[in-house]
Parts: structure tokens; C-alpha cells; sequence
């Protein structure tokens, strides 16, 4: 009976260890993901280029809209090359969106849930 209880007891310890690794592990790669986020976005503000709008193409090619300074450029990228469509004005684009630094990625999930749920019909 107690050969039984203490194989019993060594089962539970190693669960009890590998559990504590495992939560170990989550823990130092949230603090990994959190500070390579951070120190990315430190580093990503750029204030000559900024990506106004993009729009997928099919597998590996989209089209977008990069603002250089004060000049707006179509081009497209694929998986290797990227090429210059063309150049507008300000006055070109629709609805320009505000890209201000206070407001970038600023809504929470809360609140896009919250429009979407606007959106839908109502029973």
C-alpha cells in the first residue's frame, strides 16, 4: 500500500513541476511578445512614410497607397518585387484618414465590437 502511495505522490509532483514549467514558459513568452511589440512600435515611427491604405490582390500581390512627405504613390507588391503605378494628389484620394499618432491603434476591441454590433440588424 504505501509502494502505491508513493508512486502516487511522485505522479502528482511531477504533474505539479511540469504544470509550473509550462506556466513558466507562457509567462516569460508574454513578456517576450510584450517587450519585441514594444520595442518594435519605439522604432517604427517614422515620420516621412506612412502606409495610408492597402488592399490584397490575390496570393502574394496587393496594391497600396504609401505617403512619402508630401506625395502619395500607388504601387504594387508582390512576394519579390514591389513597382511604381502611379502618383496622386491630396485631392485624389477619398476620405483620407486621420493617421495622427494620438489616435493610431488606440480603439480597443471593446469599442470595434461595439460598432459592428450597431451595424447589425436587429431582431
Amino acid at each position: 500500500m504505501s509502494i502505491l502511495l508513493s508512486s502516487s505522490l511522485e505522479s502528482f509532483l511531477q504533474l505539479i513541476g511540469v504544470l509550473l514549467i509550462f506556466v513558466f514558459v507562457l509567462f516569460i513568452t508574454y513578456i517576450t511578445t510584450r517587450w519585441l511589440g514594444g520595442y518594435t512600435r519605439a522604432h517604427s515611427h517614422n515620420k516621412n512614410l506612412k502606409m495610408i491604405e492597402t488592399i490584397n490582390m490575390g496570393n502574394n500581390k496587393m496594391i497600396s497607397i504609401v505617403q512619402a512627405g508630401t506625395k502619395y504613390l500607388v504601387v504594387s507588391v508582390g512576394k519579390d518585387d514591389i513597382h511604381f503605378l502611379t502618383e496622386l494628389t491630396e485631392e485624389e484620394l477619398s476620405e483620407l484618414p486621420d493617421y495622427s499618432e494620438s489616435t493610431a491603434g488606440q480603439e480597443s476591441f471593446q469599442q470595434i465590437f461595439e460598432k459592428v454590433k450597431a451595424k447589425l440588424p436587429k431582431k
